[in-house]
């Protein structure tokens, strides 16, 4: 089973999040599957990377990280990519949704998970994996923090879209 399969088949049901922080014990589903694969990634990588703290900010963090992983991720097996693609890709739908609420949603069009932000009002929706996969693949050009840039813009607006 793929990494996409496994959020596929755990829940394609709504999970509506206000637009506060919850902490572990309010969640399930596949909001608390993120919530513990992004906190694995923090403290798994806390020793060499300081500053993520689910905030907007630590992004910047996040995309340190990216970078450094690109000099060896070639070289790894693929299910050691598709481990770091998700822990990275659950860090940034976790600083989407604590900072700005959203619910988790599988889109069966690009065949995979996606943050929905602004639910009934809007909807700004973002696609972390496919980023984090492109970001340390094409170094600089897909950036984190960028990315987050326009999410952020949708979502302070209300403005409807996919930020891809």
């Amino acid at each position: 089973m793929g990494l996409f399969d496994f959020f596929k088949k755990k829940n394609q049901s709504v999970e509506m999040s206000p637009n506060i922080y919850l902490g572990r014990e309010e969640l399930e589903g596949v909001t608390l599957d993120m919530f513990d694969i992004a906190n694995e990634c923090v403290e798994g990588q806390s020793k060499y990377y300081k500053g993520l703290d689910f905030s907007v900010k630590s992004l910047n963090v996040l995309d340190e990280l990216l970078d450094d992983i690109r000099d060896i991720f070639d070289d790894l097996p693929e299910e050691r990519q598709e481990a770091l693609v998700t822990s990275c890709g659950s860090y940034v739908f976790e600083v989407a949704r604590r900072n700005f609420g959203g619910a988790y949603f599988w889109n069966d069009s690009a065949n995979q998970l996606i943050l929905v932000t602004g639910l009934p009002d809007f909807e700004v929706s973002i696609m972390a994996f496919d980023k984090v996969k492109s970001r340390i693949i094409n170094r600089d050009e897909d950036s984190i923090p960028f990315y987050f840039l326009g999410y952020i813009e949708n979502v302070m607006h209300r403005k409807s879209g996919l930020i891809v």
